[in-house]
């Protein structure tokens, strides 16, 4: 197991009241984890109200229903194109009803609808739970797609942490299962990898993961994730996306993700082989960001993300210029 470093040196200054706010990681248990989930509830409040007031879509899922907020700044507009996003939390924790501040500003930022999906959490429910969740609402979203005044031909996912894990999962299972196409997958620094930090990591970087989401956090996520799955058949790209062999056919990608972030190595990885498959990708790493480092939103690495990432959208999705 790699050797950890003291790395608040190489924080980026403007970023460090995030740690603040959120203190330092306390370890993950099953005992603590409902107490740990009504914690982080109570920060996601703090980022605001949305931008944009979300209508909630009841759809049918595998193991029951699922709510989707749907964000639209514009009711009644037609042929635009529609995100799905995936909201983070480790696997673990978060939900779209609380977690509105991310997609909600993706919409008014965009001119564009945006669903977020609820999928389920793991332990309750463990792999393929929360990818076919996900899936889901993407389907929904492209069989509902001229009623809601949305172009099916220009749909992409979404997702910020274990979001973009599954985000990622979904650009796997849509093309395994023969669609619906999407024309981008937007992984904002993505939980892929479910060796990262464990005694099988392949990465031995002792300046990552200190802060926010630690290896011990890792560990805990994917271990609640994967159940009594042996990760051994055809379907484990889906569970961790950097398992999946052949990367080839997938939407064209938009990486970011944080210098220190512990997701750094399995990102980059995952970019570099996303590249030699023939996909097309663009990857940013922001010097001195830990994970989450968006959150403060005036911090100039933030601000350069929101620009990279909002700009990356638009032209894959084949927006017209804003005035």
């Amino acid at each position: 197991m790699t050797e950890q470093r003291d790395t608040i040196h190489l924080v980026d200054p403007e970023t460090l009241p995030l740690l603040d706010a959120l203190g330092r990681a306390v370890p993950f248990t099953r005992e603590l984890l409902p107490a740990m989930r009504e914690a982080a509830a109570a920060s996601y409040a703090a980022l605001g109200t949305p931008q944009v007031e979300p209508e909630i879509k009841r759809i049918e899922g595998p193991g029951g229903d699922l709510d989707i907020y749907w964000y639209d700044p514009d009711p009644g507009a037609r042929d635009r194109p529609a995100l799905l996003h995936i909201h983070g939390g480790g696997m673990i924790m978060g939900s779209a009803k609380a977690m509105m501040a991310g997609p909600s500003g993706m919409a008014k930022a965009l001119g564009i609808p945006v669903a977020s999906v609820e999928y389920r959490l793991a332990p309750e429910t463990p792999f393929p739970g929360p990818q076919e969740d996900c899936f889901a609402a993407l389907k929904w979203l492209a069989a509902e797609a001229d009623a809601l005044g949305v172009d099916a031909s220009r749909l992409g996912v979404v997702g910020e942490s274990a979001g973009g894990g599954l985000a990622a999962s979904v650009a796997q299972m849509t093309r395994d299962l023969g669609g619906p196409a999407l024309a981008a997958q937007i992984l904002v620094y993505p939980m892929i990898d479910h060796r990262t930090g464990s005694d099988d990591c392949r990465w031995s970087n002792r300046t990552t993961g200190e802060f926010i989401w630690t290896r011990q956090s890792n560990r805990f996520g994917w271990e609640a994730l994967r159940g009594d799955y042996a990760v051994d058949d055809d379907r484990k790209g889906w569970f961790s996306p950097s398992l999946g062999e052949d990367l080839s056919g997938l939407a064209p990608t938009w990486i970011g993700t944080g210098s220190l972030d512990l997701f750094f190595d399995e990102n980059l990885d995952y970019a570099r082989r996303l590249v030699d498959a023939g996909v097309p990708v663009e990857l940013h790493s922001y010097p001195g960001a830990i994970h989450a480092f968006n959150v403060i939103a005036e911090a100039r690495i933030a601000k350069a993300f929101s620009r990279d990432m909002l700009g990356a959208i638009a032209a894959m999705l084949k927006l017209p210029a804003r005035p």
